[in-house]
């Protein structure tokens, strides 16, 4: 702390405890300066025994290699520490007060106003203790404010634990931010009562695992003499440290994930899963929020102005958002046609250039007849009218109960506040909402994606994943562990299936050719999103969104890879601007190729089959004959011994499309943000 003005006792057992280097009770008690006052400082009846509680450092919110995104750190508040006065009037002590506060005002103008009320409160029943001036100042700012009060024993720095936020937006929606639990006490001072103000989770993970995250609170106990002289501080109960959350994100591909969506679109989403575990790597929203603007509390003002901000920038959008999730749907409509026999990888049907519904026509985007087209093509090219046919064929009651099997109309389970559920219609729901039973047209619409039809990212994301499974719907996950303070893992996720999908074989096999041919084949539309060292399978889609007054549409970007034994499932969804003209080949499927290519060595390392391990013999020792055909077997080893410390987790091994065309006869639902639920 050298070059920082006097630090309080308080503050100084505060910075010994974090960095554990001497007592409490070898602080020297601090001494008055009776030539600094107009009043004696001896005589009065001061003794008194205080017990306060010291609050416990927030555990750390880390990414699956163990790098933080939300952690402690020691600042500093500026604090007012009053004398003992012999006989001083109300008159007096606020003189001296104001007096300090102004000087303060000069060297730190956002410096807190006092009321003369809170000042002569806090000194009549709280003097011993620091009277709080400033908000958080970081260890630079603190210093270049240490300097300004060399030597005072009036105005003081006193250091306390502050959450701290290293990439302040990254994963916003995601890992929220805390606030206080409530101001000081006020009046006499309690038991117990904390030293500086408790924080609590308000939002993401700092609120849903805010137990695991809080710690346990330590104990100080300051004896005065009646003189009002500190003769002795102890700390009788050292505060536990909270524990850690470790998160299947991946910093790093979070942050790519953020800088992609912010060099091409103003509002949008990127999720990434693990196709093998279910792992969320990426759950990136556009725009965001700095996590550091509500560190000490944010203002009223500011908070209002976020709220208000058109583009919703507090709104996850890739959890939170309920789209349309046009032409991605296709794979889902596919796989149920496949599997019940509507169709089969051979038989062609005939795609108009439009088919009329009564109030609305679906239209091929090219705006002319596909002619005698068989699934994979179709899947290629896009085609409405052959999936609306399609649709109406297999019915909405197979291709819905297959959306739903795939993870589509109910909320993913992962802890996330605001998570919306989306929804796939039930005929319960249309004679509730629409007033009638499913129609042909009904079919067409949501057989392309759209009609009533709703998705957040992380669904459709979600629902690829399962297609790439081809078996089961992985059970997605968003927290690997959960570790105490010591660093011991209390709590540790496993691979689980949500979902036995019961889908054919040669069904899955048909979508996956299908959707390799839409990045892959020079008819595709989502040649933008190919990548030159894998086979990337993707679908575009493009829907009507909205209010028809803003003439609103979204783009998309679906799949996974590689096509062979995939292992990450994508979504990525451009929102339009009122009268833009967008598709997904175009808008969001560059992003796609944007955020995987130069991550090729590191995810090529993960996708490439291990090599046989070859055994070497060393010195002299005689030649082991191998059977070249007989499988090499693993040698055991010696395990090493434990080593101490915290551990990290462990990472594992790892042309365009047009409008999709729809003539609606209503407007189409739009994206709005939902209530956060009571936790």
């Amino acid at each position: 702390m050298k070059g920082f003005s006097r630090i309080t006792g308080f503050g100084m057992s505060l910075l010994f405890l974090a960095h554990g280097s001497v007592h409490a009770q070898d602080v020297a008690p601090p001494a008055a300066d009776p030539a600094s006052n107009d009043a004696s400082l001896k005589g009065l009846k001061n003794a008194r025994v205080i017990s306060l509680s010291l609050p416990a450092p927030r555990g750390q919110i880390v990414d699956r290699e163990g790098e933080p995104f939300a952690q402690n750190r020691v600042t500093y508040q500026v604090s007012l520490q009053f004398p003992q006065f012999e006989n001083a009037t109300k008159e007096f002590v606020i003189e001296w007060a104001r007096k300090r506060l102004a000087e303060l005002k000069v060297i730190l103008p956002k410096a807190w106003d006092k009321t003369d009320a809170e000042l002569w409160a806090h000194y009549q029943d709280r003097r011993w203790l620091p009277l709080y001036l400033s908000g958080f100042l970081t260890t630079t700012s603190g210093a270049d404010v240490a300097k300004k009060l060399d030597k005072r024993d009036d105005l003081v720095l006193t250091p306390v634990y502050s959450r701290y936020y290293p990439e302040a937006s990254l994963a916003a929606h995601i890992i929220g931010y805390t606030g206080s639990v409530g101001k000081l006490p006020t009046g006499p001072i309690n038991f117990n009562e904390p030293l500086w103000e408790l924080t609590e989770g308000r939002t993401g993970l700092e609120m849903l695992y805010d137990k695991q995250l809080a710690g346990t609170p330590g104990m100080k106990r300051i004896l005065y003499n009646d003189a009002g002289v500190k003769l002795s501080e102890e700390i009788v109960k050292r505060p536990k440290a909270g524990g850690n959350v470790v998160t299947t994100l991946n910093l790093r591909w979070q942050k790519r994930a953020e800088n992609v969506l912010r060099d091409g679109c103003k509002r949008g989403a990127f999720v990434v899963i693990d196709v093998t575990t279910g792992e969320v790597l990426v759950m990136a929203s556009r725009p965001t929020f700095d996590l550091t603007e509500f560190v000490g509390g944010i203002s009223t003002s500011r908070f209002k102005e976020l709220n208000e901000d058109p583009s919703a920038p507090l709104f996850g959008r890739a959890f939170s958002a309920q789209y349309p999730p046009a032409s991605t749907f296709k794979a889902v409509v596919g796989l149920a046609a496949l599997q019940d026999g509507t169709v089969t990888d051979k038989k062609t049907i005939y795609a108009p250039a439009f088919i009329q519904f009564p109030g609305h026509k679906v239209r091929n985007a090219s705006g002319r007849a596909e002619g005698d087209i068989a699934i994979k093509y179709a899947m290629a090219r896009s085609c409405n009218t052959w999936f609306a046919l399609v649709g109406i064929d297999c019915g909405p009651t197979n291709f819905l109960a297959m959306a739903r099997r795939v993870g589509y109309g109910e909320k993913t389970g992962l802890p996330l506040v605001g998570e919306a559920p989306g929804l796939i219609p039930t005929n319960e729901w249309m004679l509730a909402n629409q007033k009638r039973r499913f129609l042909n047209g009904d079919s067409a619409n949501m057989a392309i994606g759209q009609g009533v039809l709703l998705a957040t990212p992380l669904q459709v994301a979600q629902g690829m994943a399962a297609i790439a499974n081809g078996k089961v719907l992985p059970k997605l996950q968003l927290i690997r562990q959960i570790q105490d303070s010591n660093g011991r893992v209390i709590q540790q996720s496993i691979p689980e299936t949500r979902t036995v999908l019961g889908v054919n074989d040669e069904a899955v096999e048909v979508v996956h050719e299908g959707m390799r041919d839409v990045v892959n084949e020079s008819y595709g539309t989502g040649k933008s999103g190919a990548l030159s060292w894998t086979v990337m399978c993707g679908k575009t889609g493009t829907a009507q969104w909205g209010p028809a007054s803003k003439d609103q549409r979204l783009a998309w970007f679906a799949g996974y890879f590689p096509f062979e034994n995939p292992r990450f499932a994508y979504a990525v969804v451009y929102e339009g601007r009122p009268g833009e003209t967008v598709s997904g080949g175009r808008m969001a499927a560059p992003m796609v190729e944007a955020f995987f290519d130069p991550l090729r060595k590191e995810i090529e390392g993960i996708i490439t089959a291990p090599k046989k391990a070859t055994v070497i013999i060393e010195g002299d020792a005689p030649v082991i004959p191998h059977d070249d055909n007989a499988p090499i077997r693993a040698i055991p080893v010696q395990p090493e011994e434990e080593t101490e410390g915290v551990p990290k987790a462990v990472p594992i091994p790892e042309d365009t499309e047009e409008l999709d065309a729809i003539e609606p006869d209503e407007p189409v639902q739009r994206a709005e943000p939902v209530e956060e639920e009571d936790q």
